[in-house]
């Protein structure tokens, strides 16, 4: 008789297939029902909604959102095209969020159909979907496929969406329309439908963001077909104006108007600078006698079981990677390499403290401090070289926030954005908390991201004079808080107040007092 062990095995060898074929998402129909429970039980399985399952991992507790941010495109794309075959789109709001890379506002997914019903289904995980019977569909040639989802082209969404959108999603609103590379598309879309209110919106949104060619082009384009336009601005507050020649992507465009719209409030909330020590050997030293209690608080915010006496044996070089025992450690490897990279941040530090443009250091230095984090692994044989080449090349999730990182095309369009806005950038505080912010948002590489993000924020401190500053790992739940609500509500005065608050408690403290 088959063990337990055996019976599993034989579920997941199932699951595998599916997998393989590219698959996390699956109707019930695609497992057998015996499969199905095994693995539900097993936690390898997650109910979406009846007759529907997505893939998780059993060391996931119940009600985390991870798998679902992970796996909600997948589902919905695989559930309409169920149901509705290529009859169906989601609605300009959500298809206009997905087109700009935003950050959804609702925990609601509308999908159009003409084959629509008019129904709610719910999730298992609070979303709602809700399909709508559509008479007058959209044209065929304005629907696009993005991520497997059938969405509205972004010009003719913008021409579909109510007032209120530019209110409640003004970036969205805006970085929309500044990603359209003239206004062609609008012109056709609104001379075809013939909707003179909407086209007195957008032209005074064009004219709002600092286009005026442009809103020009299009009121005059809409004059000499014979429509009287009256110009509103849809904007219930000025946006914040980015440099129109920045349209490669979302991603790039969504940094530039983050940088602009959050720098004011970080100077605000933060202590002024003390700018660059006169001492550099002091301020050196000063790092140096933070470092154990850096690297304790920075790993267990990670998740490490790290100790003080563990720290110290790698650090003093009593960690041996040819001892078996050492080098399967997960929490030992993480020690080393923390040690490792924090050596290199601190030489990137000392050309900071030097005169040397910090976005400049950062720009050259920071793939060597991700590659010093991972030394240990590849010497244990546990991760290869070319794995650490250049960015991540997959998706990936923040445990239980909101927000999610954008794909690998989108961090290598939002980097180079980054470094850019740290050259730029006069201001340390600000160098210091949006580097941390950003980096964290676009997650460059698969793992390692927070540890290099707090890295970033004490190199870019160390160019204003600021003491390295310690997040300690009591305060990760306010910390973790803080950044989720800079990604998903684009508020940053919470992480801004929490950095500022640890680092007038550490500058006023001198050496860092023991936390561990």
């Amino acid at each position: 008789m088959a063990t337990h062990q055996e019976l599993l095995a034989a579920s997941l060898a199932e699951l595998k297939k599916l997998q393989d074929a590219g698959r996390n998402v699956f109707a019930s129909s695609d497992l057998s029902p015996t499969h199905r429970r095994r693995l539900q039980k097993s936690g390898f399985l997650r109910e979406i909604m009846r007759g529907w399952y997505m893939v998780s991992r059993p060391e996931e507790m119940a009600g985390e959102s991870t798998p679902w941010r992970a796996n909600w495109r997948e589902f919905v794309a695989r559930y309409a095209n169920g149901r509705f075959g290529e009859d169906w789109y989601l609605s300009p709001e959500l298809s206009l969020l997905e087109q700009t890379a935003s950050p959804l506002g609702a925990r609601q997914v509308v999908i159009h159909s003409t084959r629509g019903h008019n129904n709610v289904a719910m999730t298992k995980s609070g979303w709602s979907l809700v399909d709508i019977h559509t008479k007058d569909p959209a044209p065929t040639e304005e629907i696009e496929i993005g991520n497997g989802l059938r969405l509205l082209s972004t010009a003719y969404a913008l021409t579909q969406v109510s007032e209120q959108f530019f209110r409640t999603y003004k970036t969205a609103a805006q970085t929309a329309l500044s990603l359209l590379p003239d206004i062609s598309d609008l012109a056709r879309v609104l001379l075809a439908s013939g909707k003179t209110i909407v086209a007195g919106r957008l032209v005074g949104a064009l004219r709002t963001l600092k286009r005026e060619r442009e809103a020009n082009d299009l009121l005059e384009a809409m004059k000499a077909a014979g429509h009287k336009i009256t110009v509103t601005n849809p904007f219930d507050s000025p946006p914040v104006i980015v440099d129109p020649a920045i349209k490669r992507s979302p991603y790039v465009y969504r940094v530039h108007e983050m940088w602009a719209r959050m720098r004011e409030t970080v100077i605000h909330e933060f202590p002024p600078v003390p700018g660059l020590p006169e001492n550099t050997r002091a301020y050196l030293q000063d790092i140096d006698a933070r470092y154990v209690a850096d690297a304790y608080n920075s790993l267990s915010i990670e998740g490490y079981a790290v100790t003080t006496g563990l720290i110290e044996k790698v650090r003093s070089g009593n960690w041996n990677p040819d001892n078996e025992e050492d080098r399967k450690s997960r929490d030992a490897l993480a020690a080393k390499g923390y040690s490792i990279a924090h050596d290199a941040v601190r030489k990137s530090i000392e050309k900071i403290l030097a005169g040397k443009n910090p976005g400049e250091v950062l720009r050259d230095d920071h793939a060597g401090w991700n590659r010093a984090l991972w030394t240990p692994s590849v010497t244990a044989g546990i991760i290869k070289p070319e794995d650490l080449a250049g960015y991540r090349n997959g998706p990936v999730f923040i445990k239980n926030a909101d927000h999610v990182p954008p794909p690998r095309e989108g961090v290598r369009d939002a980097m180079p954005a980054l470094f850019d806005l740290l050259e730029k950038e006069e201001h340390a505080a600000v160098r210091a908390v949006l580097g941390h912010f950003v980096f964290v948002f676009i997650h460059p590489y698969m793992d390692g991201n927070g540890r290099l993000g707090r890295f970033v924020m004490n190199a870019m401190l160390a160019s204003g004079g600021y003491p390295w500053t310690v997040v300690g790992v009591e305060r990760r739940p306010q910390y973790m808080d803080a950044l989720d609500d800079a990604s998903s509500k684009g508020d940053i005065r919470p992480l801004a107040v929490f950095i500022a608050g640890e680092v007038s408690r550490q500058a006023s403290a001198g050496i860092q007092p023991k936390r561990i």
